[in-house]
């Protein structure tokens, strides 16, 4: 029903910034939480942060003073700005979207973010 496409990921030297989005489509709730998620390789995944459409922004601890997640729901987008990247970043970055009472999840097939040394 729903389907969320991700894009801006790459490869950025440590200390850098990125930038990504998340485009929802299908049958979108106006309640829901929109927001990302991470996995790198060996490990399991991890919160970034998330925000509901109404604000109230959420993160990771590890993530903290460092990213910012926003949203535009009149194009049903969620970003978030990466700034001051780390070699630990470097994971598979996944959107998501709850609705608001939680009966509903769906995930985007993640984009790719490498941070070197």
């Amino acid at each position: 029903q729903v389907q969320l496409v991700e894009s801006g990921g790459g490869l950025v030297q440590a200390g850098g910034s990125l930038r990504l989005s998340c485009v929802a489509s299908g049958s979108i709730p106006s309640y829901n939480f929109m927001g990302w998620y991470r996995q790198a390789p060996g490990k399991q995944r991890e919160l970034v942060a998330t925000i509901a459409s109404r604000g109230s922004p959420a993160y990771g601890n590890s993530v903290k003073g460092r990213f910012a997640i926003s949203r535009d729901n009149a194009k049903n987008t969620v970003y978030v700005q990466m700034n001051s990247l780390k070699p630990e970043d470097t994971a598979v970055y996944y959107c998501n979207l709850k609705t608001y009472d939680r009966l509903a999840d769906y995930w985007g097939q993640g984009t790719q973010v490498t941070v070197s040394s």
